[in-house]
């Protein structure tokens, strides 16, 4: 034990753990994002009072669209975004998910439609190719984080998959990203949706083009309610 605490003494001062973010040391509380960056370095995007943190009208079943910050694109957040999503710093998506739980607590509509319901957390499923390819679903290491603050379950990976292997939509119009993400998603254990309510869970909202196509999904197989949570909007 006095080895191992001596090497990891030695391990620390020679290679000591950083902000992702700005590159100073990070505390013993702190995993890879510093809790000044997470508390200031970004810009909020959830409006007080609104059911919706974007501009975009929500489809019918969908009762908040809410985003932690605003997307800064070619500057912090895109970087961690990109870090978390093909770099496999997975721990970063843990990191922005309890930012965004805390950010959900915070908004009196999202724990008002919570209360005595059965509610889970569902991470957009990544099809069978992309996650093996990639290892993990960051949308699922999001959910963890979020599940943590929140104290509600993340629904198992299976119980909605992704059937399409669709493209990047990075570039697409909206109506080319509607038909490219039609039909991509498919309930396999209607016991985890029925009756309940869902909140998705997504790094970026755009369009709406692939949570709302997962809503519409959830919505027959019969989800109650349907809420998206974000860590950021475009």
């Amino acid at each position: 034990m006095l080895f191992k605490n001596f090497k990891e003494g030695v391990l620390e001062v020679l290679f000591p753990k950083v902000c992702t973010v700005c590159g100073l040391k990070l505390t013993s509380n702190e995993n890879f994002v510093c809790n000044l960056c997470l508390n200031e370095k970004f810009e909020e995007a959830s409006r007080e009072g609104k059911t919706a943190s974007s501009d975009i009208m929500l489809p019918e079943g969908i009762s908040l669209q809410h985003a932690l910050w605003n997307f800064d694109k070619g500057g912090h957040l895109q970087d961690l975004l990109h870090q978390l999503k093909y770099q496999r710093l997975i721990g970063v998506g843990e990191d922005l998910g309890r930012q965004l739980g805390k950010s959900l607590l915070a908004n009196p509509f999202f724990t008002e439609r919570i209360k005595n319901n059965k509610v889970g957390l569902l991470p957009v499923p990544l099809h069978k190719k992309k996650r093996r390819m990639r290892g993990y679903n960051q949308a699922f290491h999001i959910a963890k984080g979020v599940a943590e603050v929140i104290n509600l379950p993340v629904i198992e990976q299976e119980a909605v998959i992704r059937n399409k292997n669709t493209s990047t939509q990075t570039g697409f119009s909206l109506e080319k990203r509607r038909k490219n993400i039609s039909g991509a998603f498919q309930v396999q254990k209607y016991e985890a949706i029925e009756n309940s309510v869902c909140i998705i869970i997504d790094d970026v909202f755009t369009t709406g083009a692939t949570t709302f196509e997962l809503a519409s999904e959830l919505k027959e197989a019969g989800c109650k309610e349907i809420m998206i949570a974000t860590v950021a909007q475009a």
